[in-house]
């Protein structure tokens, strides 16, 4: 084995064992970079490689869609956007069985529209949520598998943090991944409702029906969907402005971020300067922390380069005789594996420089590939030993709420996954139809 392919070795280890002892990833990444640089060349290259690194990964007019979405969400999680969502979806939802579930379900899916953080949303709704379910008496698994589960909507429901996170490391377009999101976020809110429905209905002590809900009238049910006529606007005019043509991403980040703002000051919350002042402390914390994650996971990228080992890793999986799809399978496996012991951002951030390459080289579609990745995200968000989601929920729900607790809840929300992830492997239109329709 040649010293360069042994250094990378080393240093893919390296950094596994760092994460695994809980250091930053962006210093995990930065510090073997730098150390693995300096083994193969010197000190003025490594110092040199980093320094240009940073500046690529801030003087790129694409990452300006970061902040502006970021900022959108922390206006959105400060002026109870949330609680419209869910107080009207379950209005709507009233004498349905597992109503309350249900609008968990379809209001995180309203709020993702708005809000691109699923830890935000995990949070926010188990703050929202969980009592209310409690209250009537759901039971705590089903409660909190489906709040935890349904938060991870944000991740690939428009405008998604994680979507903007894979156009940088793979170079794909932010708006078709955007749109390339919105079938499959939908589609598995609509399974998780009917999986919802039909638990509270085999076994109603899951999820019973209040009497305050079954005096719920037709028209009350029609009114009460009245109440998302905000979100509405706002999904529409981001959402459906990019779909149209008439501006770019980082313009809709702009509109949505500015038209969160007048609707939280005109609904009242963001008239408080704390709320206002924490709003855009947040952002500037998460944007902070996220271009400091991107350097890192640029620079560890390009040090891996200089190893080969991404070249070498391609040639290997294309001679491979085997059908693509085993490769795909492979790849999907891994995921799943490394998102139970890893963070998320971890995970891609490692292998996506080199992945994706290889399978676009292998004939797969770049942004049904991205959207197959971020669906296993959702499923590593909530998985133990390390789903952020779960672990989100539990330190928001209350002081009686425990991260097992939340793992009790998740595995049949689990199995929708994977059965909506079989759906999209089998049937790959279902993602690209939006963005080929958009471009073409």
């Amino acid at each position: 084995m040649d010293p360069f392919t042994l250094t990378g070795i080393v240093a893919i280890v390296a950094l596994l064992g760092l994460l695994l002892f809980g250091v930053h990833l962006a210093v995990a990444f930065l510090l073997v970079g730098f150390m693995g640089t300096l083994t193969l060349l010197n000190s003025t290259a490594a110092i040199s490689l980093i320094g240009e690194t940073m500046y690529s990964a801030i003087a790129t007019p694409t990452y300006t869609v970061l902040p502006l979405f970021v900022l959108m969400g922390a206006f959105a999680a400060a002026s109870g956007f949330a609680e419209q969502a869910y107080r009207s979806i379950h209005q709507a939802a009233a004498r349905v069985p597992g109503s309350l579930a249900i609008a968990t379900s379809f209001g995180s899916a309203a709020f993702a529209t708005i809000c691109g953080s699923s830890l935000a949303t995990a949070s926010v709704f188990g703050r929202i949520a969980y009592p209310e379910m409690r209250r009537y008496g759901y039971d705590r698994a089903f409660a909190l598998g489906s709040i935890a589960c349904s938060g991870t909507f944000a991740s690939m429901i428009p405008p998604s943090g994680m979507f903007i996170l894979f156009a940088i490391f793979t170079e794909t377009s932010v708006g078709r991944l955007f749109m390339a999101g919105i079938v499959p976020g939908v589609l598995t809110a609509t399974v998780y409702a009917l999986s919802m429905w039909l638990r509270a209905k085999r076994n109603p002590r899951l999820a019973p029906i209040s009497d305050e809900e079954r005096a719920v009238a037709p028209r009350d049910r029609v009114k009460a969907l009245g109440g998302l006529w905000q979100i509405a606007i706002l999904g529409t005019v981001v959402i459906g402005g990019m779909y149209a043509g008439f501006f770019t991403a980082t313009e809709a980040g702009a509109i949505g971020a500015m038209g969160t703002l007048l609707f939280g000051l005109a609904n009242g919350p963001l008239r408080r300067f704390q709320a206002f002042r924490g709003a855009l402390r947040e952002s500037a914390q998460i944007t902070a922390t996220l271009f400091f994650i991107i350097i890192g996971a640029l620079f560890f990228s390009r040090f891996l380069g200089l190893t080969r080992i991404p070249y070498n890793l391609t040639l290997f999986l294309e001679s491979w005789d085997v059908h693509r799809a085993v490769i795909l399978t492979l790849i999907l496996a891994t995921w799943f594996v490394l998102g139970m012991l890893l963070v998320q951002t971890a995970v891609f951030a490692l292998t996506l420089p080199i992945l994706f390459p290889i399978v676009v080289g292998l004939g797969y579609d770049p942004i049904w590939f991205c959207v197959i990745a971020m669906k296993m995200n959702e499923i590593a968000g909530v998985s133990p030993p390390v789903g952020l989601n779960a672990f989100s929920l539990a330190g928001s729900a209350g002081k009686d709420v425990r991260v097992d607790h939340v793992y009790r809840g998740v595995f049949p929300f689990i199995l929708c996954d994977l059965a909506v992830l079989a759906l999209l492997i089998a049937v790959p239109s279902i993602v690209t139809f939006l963005p080929d329709l958009m471009f073409d």
